[in-house]
């Protein structure tokens, strides 16, 4: 699981689980089944860093504290206001601080929220809840850091303690890395109208059949994966239902090197039962009953409900 995150550079976290987790859906379409505590454990042992709804090696943690450093990056609007409020609410922030130091990892729920002044209400997709809002602000800042799960519920503490004494990257240095690690990670690049491939890439031929999850950086750039495969793929999870034109959780079909259809499934975990609403093939379609069933045993369904 580390060589394979390693590849792929970094993870999204996503709560979305129509399927599974992303982070889940994403190392299963590469590894198969697995033990998905194994995250836990490699972020516990500081194998894996959390940082803003990613997962990282840990060799990419200087990279990651010369971001924190930067964050929020310009002058515009949006970073006014978090600096402006972070400012206002310097007493909130002292606090959360000081209750880390006292007591060490703490969940979001053991704060009190003591915001002097309230977030600008026109930005309500944040949530009303201001110590989420200064736990994430922080934790972007590199002043507290992500430090394990309670369940869903993430465990913070001070950076200090989780990053030790780790030194930032210089910020050209850090830019660098990360522009060499999404190179390799995806292993082509469009750049204007040119293709050029990174030298490690494996053009070995790939003989498999899987199913992608909609945050796989493979197809994480929608024009690029339409560029490379002429695949046009949009997440349809805030299209109107009537408008939908494949299902609202739909997953590209990986059929050995080339995206041939997709899919969209629904995990009922009350019943058991993974249910395929819909299946899609852009031109001659191919047998998927090996990866759904992999899926299926993956994600403990005792039955499948084909279309």
């Amino acid at each position: 699981m580390l060589e394979c995150l390693r590849r792929l550079g970094r993870l999204q976290i996503d709560p979305t689980a129509r399927v599974a987790p992303t982070q889940h859906l994403v190392l299963w379409s590469r590894l198969g089944r697995y033990d998905t505590g194994e995250l836990g454990r490699l972020l516990a042992a500081r194998e894996l860093y959390e940082w803003s709804a990613f997962m990282y090696p840990r060799e990419a943690l200087p990279a990651l504290r010369s971001l924190q450093r930067r964050w929020p990056a310009g002058d515009t609007v949006w970073p006014r206001r978090i600096r402006e409020w972070l400012k206002a609410n310097s007493s909130f922030r002292r606090y959360v601080l000081r209750e880390l130091e006292r007591n060490g990892p703490m969940l979001s729920r053991q704060f009190e929220d003591r915001a002097a002044v309230p977030w600008p209400s026109d930005s309500v997709w944040w949530g009303e809840r201001h110590v989420s809002i200064m736990l994430y602000l922080l934790e972007s800042r590199g002043d507290i850091a992500v430090v394990g799960r309670n369940g869903k519920q993430r465990t913070f503490d001070l950076a200090e303690r989780w990053y030790g004494d780790t030194q930032p990257l210089p910020a050209a240095e850090a830019d660098a890395y990360f522009a060499e690690e999404r190179f390799r990670s995806l292993g082509v690049e469009l750049r204007r109208g040119v293709w050029h491939v990174h030298p490690d890439a494996d053009d070995r031929p790939v003989r498999r059949t899987t199913l992608l999850s909609p945050f796989d950086r493979l197809v994480h750039d929608r024009k690029r994966a339409e560029a490379l495969w002429d695949f046009h793929y949009r997440i349809e999870i805030y299209v109107p239902q009537a408008q939908r034109k494949y299902g609202y959780f739909v997953l590209p079909v990986l059929h050995n090197d080339k995206l041939v259809g997709r899919i969209d499934p629904a995990f009922d975990r009350t019943t058991g039962v993974l249910h395929i609403n819909a299946v899609h093939w852009e031109d001659k379609p191919v047998s998927i009953e090996r990866p759904v069933r992999s899926l299926a045993r993956f994600l403990g369904a005792e039955e499948v409900a084909w279309p």
